[in-house]
């Protein structure tokens, strides 16, 4: 077998529905298998799971393990050559894994292969690529100087600025919402860390990889929609959990004076307090103007009735969506995308090329009865029920 999708899902339903439909449509091709571990979610998850996706292997947590050891109890039941890490809040696009798994093979000495990163608005996830957090990567982040001087390399390596998000490069560390490794190498480093309950495996394993002798790469070529704010509500134990997992990334892998462990203690609270605020919901606004790409009418019709609001229909042509004045004009317009017309490609093709222009986006999943997607990387997002 050559790939094997391990997706841990912790009460996300609707996220990990819509992500389990855009992997089957990418491994059409391809000799893989979807493992679904969940963590003991109290939505009906499980539920969906057996009712929609029977012949999906669904692995039942009795309790939340944690992101590490879930991953772990689930590759060991992987039968694929690579597997790929996959965060249930995420799209991926029909070519996703052929790309990535041609690109894996060219490469003779593969660690980790992370791919682009979107958010639910378009735009680009810069921790799709990072460098090692040493103590000094750790202050430019912690202090914002990467922002003040993104072209020097003495301030820009959190990010790993030295490459584009539209370059395909080495990196140093890879993000766990997308990894795609040979299953030998994860079993040879003993998997994530299980000291770790979650925020820091990611770094961690990276970091392995590279002592390993091993190179992990950024690959430009594919994009996948991470609806980021989906896997973590940012509250109190968002902070907590967030400073634990620095602590062990450092105490496990750096020797730190005194002094740089008080400054490390500091700047965390400081930077977890910045990440506690910036996931506070925002109001929401309700948009103006909807339109549906789509084929169907009658899918039309359906939202009009539940949004209680006129909506625009359209479809293709040439390649292109086409907007009315009313949408392209005004600001605060929804564009629904049906995914019964559309691929998942071209939708997330939709989101890059319209990012940033006073629109929000949704997704109608294949042949389900709602509408799903985030207006922001810290949102919760949405899901409406038709």
């Amino acid at each position: 077998m050559q790939l094997s999708i391990i997706i841990l899902n912790y009460n996300v339903r609707y996220f990990l529905e819509l992500c389990v439909l855009s992997v089957q449509k990418a491994i059409q091709n391809l000799d893989a298998e979807i493992i679904v571990i969940d963590n003991n979610s109290s939505d009906d998850s499980c539920a969906m799971m057996k009712q929609r996706f029977p012949n999906i292997k669904l692995i039942e947590n009795k309790e939340n393990s944690g992101f590490p050891k879930g991953n772990n109890i689930a590759v060991k039941q992987a039968k694929g050559e690579y597997i790929c890490i996959l965060n249930p809040d995420t799209v991926v696009a029909e070519d996703t894994f052929e790309k990535v798994l041609a690109f894996a093979k060219s490469k003779s000495d593969l660690g980790i292969v992370g791919c682009k990163l979107i958010d639910g608005t378009g735009n680009f996830l810069p921790e799709s690529k990072r460098g090692i957090p040493t103590p000094w990567v750790a202050f430019t982040k912690i202090f914002g100087l990467y922002k003040l001087f993104p072209k020097s390399s003495l301030f820009n390596k959190y990010y790993a600025w030295h490459l584009g998000e539209n370059q395909t490069g080495k990196v140093d560390i890879l993000v766990g919402a997308f990894m795609v490794l040979k299953r030998d190498l994860y079993n040879e480093l003993g998997g994530f860390d299980e000291n770790c309950f979650m925020y820091s495996d990611d770094i961690d394993l990276s970091y392995r990889v590279l002592q390993k002798g091993k190179s992990n790469y950024y690959f430009h070529e594919t994009t996948v929609i991470h609806y980021k704010g989906e896997s973590t509500v940012k509250d109190g134990t968002y902070m907590n959990r967030f400073q634990q997992a620095m602590n062990f990334f450092y105490k496990k892998h750096f020797n730190v004076s005194f002094f740089f462990s008080l400054f490390m203690k500091i700047g965390i609270v400081f930077f977890s307090f910045v990440k506690l605020f910036q996931g506070r919901a925002k109001p929401k606004l309700s948009p103006e103007n909807y339109l549906l790409v789509s084929d169907n009418e009658t899918t039309k019709e359906k939202l009009e009735n539940k949004l209680q609001k006129n909506t625009e229909r359209t479809v293709f042509e040439n390649g292109k969506i086409v907007f009315s004045q009313s949408i392209s004009e005004k600001k605060n317009s929804e564009i629904i995308l049906d995914t019964n017309y559309l691929s998942f490609t071209e939708a997330i093709s939709f989101f890059e090329t319209n990012k940033n222009k006073s629109f929000t986006f949704k997704l109608l999943p294949i042949q389900s009865n709602f509408i799903i997607g985030s207006n922001s990387s810290n949102d919760r997002g949405e899901v409406i029920n038709l």
